[in-house]
């Protein structure tokens, strides 16, 4: 038996591996912890029964708080440390990145700071493919792990400090670390601020689908079952202080996204509406995963044709999940917000 400190565990990703990791290791123990902000939902972590998952304990805490971390690695023993806790929505963060450095690199800091004092068999941290910068749209290359860090945003910009934390944390203390950098996920549990849970929900509400200007940019979309698995895959087997892409090597506009979602809902084209873009709107990320896949063996196992349309199906079927989150969200999309922050 292992004890697994899954922290950021209420996030759309984080409940997800919660959820499979439970499922494919049900002999260990998993210690769910998080913060609980505006995007963190408790009912994530709760069975058909209503009741929290079995072998799960939740704690509400945020990894900031070193004292609390260091005493529940010492009280449950804990092996492995998963840090998928973020804040991560790109808008937000143009309006209110002080937040977003404070968590995703400070937050991070503080936690690898218990884990410093106390030990793990392994740290694993959470990042993305967007502290790589972008590509062009007519690009041949995609990003391998060698790739330069070149953030746009502060959001990728606060999660590239955190990655180099991690790195230093490993480096300077000897601490066993790992780093994925993963594609845009998708899948169930996934907040509605985020662009295929907002167009599907604001589909079932008769509400337009906000399209930003550059409707041809492209993200790379991975299914956030494949992902725990990778997730997995490298905690077990992965050499510490390297770090592996995540990727599907599928690729999807804006506008695909929308006529997916409305297409699957039986829905016409009149619901898209073109907002002005956001600044700093990336154009595309595609990864490079071959270090993963041929190292580790490991490949996504959900095509697009039937993630999406079971992710559609699902949001359609749990309206009670995602109905009371709508206007928790500190952004709305295509509201014209004042990106520049003046008074």
């Amino acid at each position: 038996m292992s004890t697994v400190l899954v922290t950021g565990a209420a996030g759309f990703i984080g409940s997800n591996f919660v959820r499979y990791w439970r499922q494919v290791h049900p002999g260990d123990r998993v210690i769910a912890l998080d913060a609980l902000t505006y995007a963190g939902v408790r009912e994530s972590l709760n069975g058909p029964d209503g009741e929290l998952l079995d072998g799960v304990e939740f704690v509400h805490g945020s990894i900031a708080n070193t004292d609390l971390i260091a005493h529940l690695l010492r009280a449950h023993s804990v092996d492995v440390v998963v840090n998928f806790a973020a804040e991560s929505h790109n808008s937000l963060a143009i309006l209110r990145p002080g937040e977003f450095f404070a968590t995703n690199v400070m937050g991070t800091q503080a936690l690898l700071e218990a884990v410093r004092r106390v030990g793990v068999s392994r740290f694993h941290h959470i990042s993305t493919c967007e502290v790589y910068g972008d590509l062009s749209l007519d690009a041949d290359e995609a990003f391998t792990e060698d790739s330069p860090y070149l953030p746009r945003t502060p959001y990728n910009a606060a999660k590239a400090g955190g990655d180099h934390v991690v790195r230093s944390y490993g480096l300077t203390y000897d601490i066993p670390v790992t780093i994925t950098n993963c594609s845009n996920n998708y899948g169930p549990f996934q907040f509605p601020e985020k662009v295929i849970p907002l167009f599907t929900t604001r589909a079932l509400a008769g509400e337009p689908l906000p399209l930003y200007a550059s409707t041809k940019n492209r993200r790379e979309w991975l299914h956030v079952s494949d992902h725990a698995s990778a997730i997995d895959r490298v905690i077990h087997h992965g050499r510490a202080g390297e770090t592996y892409n995540v990727g599907s090597g599928v690729e999807v506009d804006i506008e695909g996204i929308a006529d997916t979602v409305l297409g699957a809902l039986e829905l016409g084209p009149e619901l898209k509406t073109i907002v002005p873009d956001r600044p700093s709107h990336d154009r595309r990320y595609l990864l490079n995963s071959t270090k993963l896949r041929t190292e580790l063996g490991w490949a996504p196992a959900v095509s697009w044709t039937d993630g999406i349309a079971d992710t559609v199906a699902w949001y359609r079927a749990n309206e009670a999940w995602w109905r009371p989150l709508l206007g928790r969200s500190p952004v709305i999309e295509g509201a014209g917000a004042d990106w520049t922050g003046r008074a």
